[in-house]
């Protein structure tokens, strides 16, 4: 598949910071509700610098694995809060690109809209490929939230300055949360529909499920 290429790769902290607020006004928060392919989207550092970029595409009917790549690379960006992506893209980017099938929508092991910038590496990915996208944390980032009932599929707004950008979900009874954003042409209650959908078993939904395991161990 193809991937645009919007802008170079940042050398220092305020020229990515400049990126992120570009690419920001093309972020689209309405988009299609059913999805053919899905595609999770994980790295894993290992080392000083490198990093082992994996996407998973699954059938968005039954979940069984259509295709799976994996590329290396070196993180060439500093780690700085908020700029988490720029250590990540380049790895994903060419991953992506390995894909001989385009993917509906991209699961992202990270934040969207949830992010201080308003515009994490969902939303970086999904203007990057026009595809649409969400992003789902393990831990909160930004923003406070009620904790969600202990009941599967319950949820609470994550507010940051005012406004709603991302919800607090139980994907299983008795686990922690997970933390969904909109990543780019996805509504939010699209978005939430899609990771329960996605979680019939565990707490995390199975496209991640299966990048984090290949990047993890990709031979």
């Amino acid at each position: 598949m193809q991937v645009r290429r919007l802008h170079p790769w940042p050398s220092s902290v305020a020229e990515a910071e400049s990126i992120q607020d570009r690419l920001r006004g093309h972020v689209e928060l309405t988009g299609p509700t059913g999805f053919a392919l899905v595609a999770g989207l994980d790295v894993h550092y290992h080392g000083d610098d490198a990093v082992t970029a994996a996407v998973v595409v699954l059938d968005g009917s039954t979940l069984a694995p259509v295709e799976h790549v994996v590329a290396e690379g070196r993180v060439a960006f500093p780690y700085v809060p908020g700029l988490f992506a720029f250590r990540e893209l380049p790895a994903l980017i060419d991953a992506l690109q390995r894909l001989t099938v385009t993917p509906d929508l991209l699961v992202c092991d990270g934040y969207g809209l949830a992010h201080p910038r308003g515009f994490g590496l969902a939303c970086h990915l999904g203007v990057l490929t026009a595809l649409p996208a969400l992003g789902v944390g393990k831990t909160p980032f930004i923003g406070t939230h009620e904790p969600p009932g202990p009941e599967r599929g319950a949820w609470t707004p994550i507010v940051h300055e005012g406004a709603t950008v991302g919800r607090a979900l139980r994907t299983q009874r008795g686990v922690k949360p997970v933390y969904v954003s909109q990543g780019h042409r996805i509504s939010l209650d699209t978005a939430t529909d899609q990771v329960l959908r996605l979680t019939a078993r565990f707490r995390l939904p199975e496209p991640i499920r299966h990048a984090d395991h290949l990047a993890r161990h990709p031979s």
